[in-house]
């Protein structure tokens, strides 16, 4: 497993604009490139973070994609864009709640 974690800090009062973007682009990415999926989080910090799982990092590499609206969005919220850090899965025990 290979993740990507982004950070951003974004313009004040822009966040749904951003997440809307973000949710564009995450869809278009896990839809047209074989993503795991993404989940965004906002910091205690006031910086936005999202995590990214990917089968391995070639995939990634690979990824081409058209979704030019939410990039735009995305783009347009952006303040501040931290570098990229990206991981190898070492040892894996997060587990989702099963559903009752």
């Amino acid at each position: 497993m290979y993740a990507v974690v982004y950070r951003w800090r974004l313009r004040p009062g822009s966040e749904e604009q951003f997440r809307d973007g973000w949710e564009r682009v995450t869809r278009a990415i896990h839809t047209r490139c074989g993503s795991y999926g993404s989940r965004l989080h906002r910091a205690a910090d006031g910086t936005w973070v999202a995590y990214a799982r990917w089968p391995d990092a070639a995939t990634r590499e690979l990824c081409a994609f058209d979704e030019p609206e939410g990039e735009r969005l995305m783009s347009e919220s952006v303040a501040e864009r931290f570098p990229e850090l990206t991981l190898e899965l070492v040892s894996d025990l997060l587990a989702e709640p099963t559903a009752s």
